[in-house]
């Protein structure tokens, strides 16, 4: 008879060991695999860590040079804004003084025109508290030089009381007349006689 369980011992034998290759190999397979993954990880890091070290400086600099690009900004712009100020004013000064109000004949009343104008420099005063004015009464070449002067007083006058009435303080306005030795427009005729017939308003100074 044969015997048959030699035979199956040794392939019993042949199986485990072919498992334990598998295995081995499986094995080896394993770690080779989780190596090469491990490694890029540990080769990427400092290079991920150099080339971030230089981003901060970058950003200092640019924070260090936007203040004094802004100063230089801000400080043109406020000497524009102080020559158009000042260039402004002087228009106002100038719209001041060349405005006159202008009277009926043989008349100190104010017209309502008259009054119209006499607020809206009392709002240049308000703005310009310091300011002092002068009111020159002003007439037409008919009548006595001693009756035109004393009506110009009275139109200087009438002028000068509208403007307390609104608020202006009296020592920062005075009075002149000048009756009919100023005349703006020399002519002989009523529309040259409406033009002289008038109260002028000159600042005197802060």
């Amino acid at each position: 008879m044969l015997d048959y369980s030699k035979d199956n011992s040794t392939v019993e034998r042949r199986k485990i060991m072919s498992r334990t290759i598998c295995f081995v190999y499986t094995l080896m397979i394993l770690c080779t695999v989780l190596f090469s993954l491990g490694c890029p990880k540990q080769s990427l890091e400092p290079v991920a860590t150099e080339i971030a070290k230089p981003q901060p400086q970058t950003q200092t600099e640019t924070t260090k040079e936007q203040p004094d690009m802004k100063m230089e900004t801000l400080e043109a712009g406020q000497g524009a804004g102080t020559t158009k100020g000042k260039g402004a004013l002087e228009q106002v000064r100038v719209d001041f003084e060349n405005t006159d109000i202008f009277f009926e004949y043989d008349s100190f009343n104010l017209t309502i025109e008259a009054k119209k104008i006499l607020a809206e420099k009392t709002g240049f005063l308000n703005s310009h508290s310091t300011i002092k004015v002068r009111i020159e009464g002003n007439c037409d070449e008919r009548g006595t030089p001693e009756y035109n002067l004393a009506l110009g007083e009275r139109r200087a006058k009438a002028a000068q009381d509208y403007l307390v009435f609104l608020g202006i303080a009296l020592e920062r306005l005075a009075t002149v007349s000048y009756g009919e030795e100023k005349p703006i427009d020399g002519g002989h005729t009523e529309a040259a006689w409406a033009k002289n017939r008038r109260a002028h308003f000159a600042i005197l100074g802060e």
